[in-house]
């Protein structure tokens, strides 16, 4: 029996258990969503390309499977750059399924093909960032490259890639997909070799100031608890990268948090001074290393690094590396604990480190919580963190933007232990909160989730809220209101005197904003204006209990994330940089 190319498909995607597609129509693409129409898979239609990529990065963080997003050619396919993009330098498992020109026009420029000075090849766009990006020639192809693209996108280092499809292929007559290309039954991981994990360990345990400091490939809970039973067994204090928080639980009593431009002294005397340091699934990020220099943060050598990573592109690219090993991290570490207890079966103690972790820890939570009681108004960001923290149920998602709602939550929200922190890392993206809480809240749908972004990343991403009402998704847009690009206008001003460019206004150059409250009830949302300090708690514990999508708009004070560390391009702000 023979079925269109675009029914195969969608056959295909049904046994690899997809049951969510993200994205926007268009011509190029109608054949398949006619196809997925009578199909179980649901389609989650989203007003904007990039809205529809976050979506489906945020479904892919929360539920572990990949997110599908299917995009138009040209515009449509570009719009979702930015999404795709962000997924791709998080690790995010993401497949992109894009339309393109009929196969027997190309290169003649027909409606909305990506061609000016060169023939076209709208692939090329996503090359830079994609794990791979294939252009289907021959209808026949599709299923095997279809298979290929989604054992990519969840291999290795996961991350993006792209299937793009000449409309013309979707109505070609094709036989029925009858299981033919089944993924395999789960990706093969490399392991950590016994003799390295018996060199790892007797490094760690010949250390006299050990470190481990890992990122957000450790997100699965057993390499969590491996890791903490590795830490615990040596008491060796533990770093985590900007991606890493929630890994452990914030009160674990070796953890130390966040170094880099947004970390503590306390922190970096640790990672300083370490002569040890054991890293896991983490590219040292150019603020989480205080852009490499090392009089801040990390200081390779004298400090030996052991790096494990899944990706050897990783492997000593910042860093000059002693070991350095390609194996999952979560083997790797457990590889490393089974070689350590065999050399010292009994737990070390280190006199002192317990406590003044402790200490450290408590002053970054106490000094955020009792700036949190002020009663200022407009709302100061550590009130309105405080007031978060109180109520929400401690199995929360916060899912956020960039700003104080990125880099405060990072270094001052103590996240409780069955709550999710999700946020853009790599590409540190405006936008990315308030759809990506869409798709988490579709892989979640019984966990309370916050989209805690500020008015600048609201308004990059409104369609994020018509897209909840139409789910029926429960998601609470939170809007630090502070009528600015708030961090970036307190850089300009510390580097230049002034701010100019940053901050909204109106005609008249007064302050402006729009009323996000209404927005979200024109939408169909509740919506919720903050006049007064105690009304934020009122608000959410309203929102929280009707389950209903909801705008809640917090007008904030201006104020700077505290930055006790070091990021080198205030230095290039004053003209004080070398090569």
């Amino acid at each position: 029996m023979t079925v269109t190319a675009a029914e195969a498909l969608v056959a295909q995607l049904e046994s690899y258990g997809v049951e969510f597609v993200f994205g926007t129509c268009g011509h190029t693409n109608i054949a398949l969503l006619d196809a997925l129409g009578p199909s179980p898979i649901e389609f989650v239609i989203a007003r904007h390309e990039q809205a529809a990529a976050h979506a489906a990065d945020g479904y892919a963080r929360a539920s572990g499977k990949p997110g599908v997003l299917l995009t138009h050619v040209g515009p449509g396919m570009m719009n979702a750059v930015t999404g795709v993009a962000t997924a791709a330098l998080d690790s995010i498992p993401l497949v992109v399924i894009s339309g393109d020109i009929p196969s027997y026009y190309y290169g003649r420029h027909p409606h909305q093909e990506v061609n000016l000075h060169a023939d076209a090849d709208q692939t090329a766009i996503y090359r830079p960032f994609t794990k791979r990006a294939w252009h289907i020639h021959r209808v026949n192809d599709l299923a095997r490259t279809t298979e290929r693209a989604f054992w990519t996108a969840v291999s290795g280092r996961p991350g993006a890639v792209l299937l793009n499809v000449p409309m013309d292929l979707w109505n070609r007559q094709v036989a029925e997909y009858a299981g033919e290309h089944p993924l395999p039954g789960g990706p093969a991981l490399p392991a950590l070799d016994r003799a390295t994990a018996e060199r790892i360990a007797q490094a760690l345990l010949s250390a006299e100031r050990p470190l481990i400091y890992f990122g957000g490939g450790l997100r699965e809970p057993a390499a969590g608890r491996a890791l903490s039973d590795l830490a615990e067994h040596l008491d060796i204090p533990l770093a985590h990268s900007l991606m890493g928080k929630g890994v452990l639980p914030d009160h674990h009593p070796l953890l130390l948090g966040m170094p880099g431009f947004w970390g503590l002294e306390t922190t970096h005397d640790h990672t300083r001074n370490a002569d040890v340091v054991l890293a896991l699934a983490t590219r040292f990020a150019e603020t989480d290393a205080s852009s490499w220099d090392p009089a801040h943060t990390w200081n390779f050598p004298p400090s030996r690094l052991l790096q494990i990573d899944i990706d050897p592109a990783e492997i000593g690219r910042n860093y000059p590396v002693e070991i350095g090993a390609v194996a999952d991290v979560g083997d790797a570490v457990r590889a490393i604990d089974a070689a350590v207890r065999t050399a010292r079966p009994e737990p070390l103690r280190r006199k002192g480190l317990r406590t003044s972790i402790a200490v450290a820890r408590r002053t970054v939570f106490d000094t955020a919580r009792q700036d949190g009681r002020s009663d200022d108004f407009p709302l100061r960001p550590q009130r309105i963190l405080a007031d978060l923290r109180d109520a929400l149920p401690d199995d929360a998602v916060l899912v956020t933007d960039v700003g104080w709602n990125k880099n405060g939550v990072a270094q001052c929200y103590e996240l409780p232990d069955g709550g999710r922190f999700i946020t853009p890392g790599g590409a540190s993206t405006m936008g990315f909160g308030p759809a990506a809480a869409i798709g988490v809240q579709i892989a979640q749908p019984d966990r309370v989730v916050v989209a805690l972004v500020g008015d600048g990343g609201m308004s990059a991403q409104l369609p994020a809220v018509p897209m909840a009402v139409e789910q029926g998704l429960p998601v609470l847009f939170v809007v630090m209101n502070n009528r600015a690009h708030g961090t970036i206008a307190d850089l300009q001003t510390a580097s230049f005197g002034r701010s100019y460019g940053c901050a909204f206004t109106d005609a008249e150059g007064q302050p402006y904003s729009p009323d996000f409250a209404a927005l979200g009830q024109s939408c169909g949302a509740d919506g919720y204006t903050v006049a007064t300090p105690a009304d934020l708690a009122k608000a959410l514990a309203d929102a929280i209990a009707r389950r209903r999508p909801a705008v809640i708009d917090v007008p904030m004070a201006n104020q700077p994330v505290p930055t006790p560390g070091h990021w080198n391009i205030k230095d290039i702000f004053r003209g004080s940089f070398t090569d």
